[in-house]
């Protein structure tokens, strides 16, 4: 299950609630108190954070960055903080507030960005006891160190064509599109359109290699899935 996040918003921010039930981690709103913070829907102290969302208001932004200050001392938050911002607030996010949260967003994120970003903030920031690699035929994911690896080989993946092959190994044998790759990869209309996909999937099969490359298979005017592995 995904850990919970803890999200702050004086104003309805209905962009990032929405991103957030379409990503599939739980969330609860979090609140300014008269010495610290609280939390609707539940006893706050049985509740642990695996992050949090702090979306700054335009009109008084100084409640938001008192939430990041409080969030350094709180016990309940592990992992990142992430700060969501209009464009016309980017200039806040310098010095003195620069120390107080780990990532930024914009208002508008899509939910596949969303999803994208915290994985791999929470990835950096909340060790595993016990991390559970992802495994498909030879293909091995470690989700703790952000390695991949085919046959015990280590693969020497970009971020992108990580998410990639993490996303194909959830699902075998299932069939995406390239316009469903890229809403749920990238999360955001990329500019290089469906070529983008076409590109990352021959690295990836190249840095597979010859013996597995074959495991990930087009399926014409489609898309592509990935298979067990496939004799040559």
């Amino acid at each position: 299950m995904a850990p919970r996040i803890a999200l702050f918003a004086d104003q309805a921010a209905l962009a990032v609630t929405d991103a957030l039930d379409a990503t599939g981690f739980a969330w609860a709103k979090l609140g300014l108190a008269e010495h610290g913070l609280e939390w609707d829907g539940g006893d706050r102290q049985a509740l642990t954070f695996g992050g949090a969302l702090v979306v700054l208001d335009d009109r008084d932004p100084r409640r938001g960055w008192e939430v990041c200050r409080r969030l350094q001392d709180h016990d309940h938050i592990v992992g990142c903080v992430i700060v969501v911002v209009s464009p016309h607030q980017l200039h806040l996010l310098g010095a003195p507030n620069h120390e107080l949260f780990d990532d930024f967003v914009g208002h508008d994120i899509g939910p596949g960005e969303l999803a994208v970003r915290l994985r791999h903030r929470l990835w950096q920031s909340q060790p595993a006891a016990n991390p559970e690699v992802v495994t498909h035929g030879p293909i091995e994911l470690n989700p703790e160190t952000y390695q991949a690896s085919v046959a015990g080989r280590l693969l020497d993946l970009t971020y992108m064509e990580y998410e990639l092959l993490r996303f194909l190994t959830a699902s075998p044998d299932r069939v995406f599109s390239r316009e469903t790759l890229l809403s749920q990869v990238w999360g955001y209309e990329y500019y290089g359109g469906a070529r983008t996909v076409d590109v990352h999937i021959r690295r990836l099969r190249a840095k597979l290699g010859e013996e597995y490359a074959p495991m990930i298979v087009t399926i014409r005017s489609v898309g592509y899935k990935l298979v067990e592995q496939r004799r040559l």
